[in-house]
């Protein structure tokens, strides 16, 4: 006796594996992009922060965690990953103003 091998749906899972290949691939496509628009603002940020380079990566990390809870992380990323490095560029210069105005004192 031949086996039938269908899922619940009634459909044969050989079917299903195009379309499990194609949400693979569209995974991995939005994988690679987000990976690729992180070291471009790191890069692009890196000169202003040299000293902060952990924090630099860690606040990238944190704005992809974000955007992996919406709907669509690859078009949230590069606009929180932005907006959380320049609040570390912005506390970064309070800082050595801090710093410069103790010294001073």
């Amino acid at each position: 006796m031949k086996r039938n091998s269908t899922n619940q749906y009634g459909k044969n899972e050989r079917d299903g594996t195009a379309f499990n290949n194609g949400c693979l691939a569209s995974c991995r496509r939005v994988l690679a992009r987000i990976a690729g628009t992180k070291e471009a603002i790191f890069h692009e940020s890196f000169k202003a922060l040299r000293a902060h380079e952990h924090l630099l990566r860690l606040v990238l990390n944190e704005a992809e965690a974000a955007a992996w809870q919406t709907r669509y992380p690859y078009l949230f990323f590069p606009t929180l990953a932005t907006e959380k490095v320049q609040s570390v560029i912005v506390w970064d210069t309070k800082r050595r103003a801090l710093q410069r105005a103790w010294r001073a004192f």
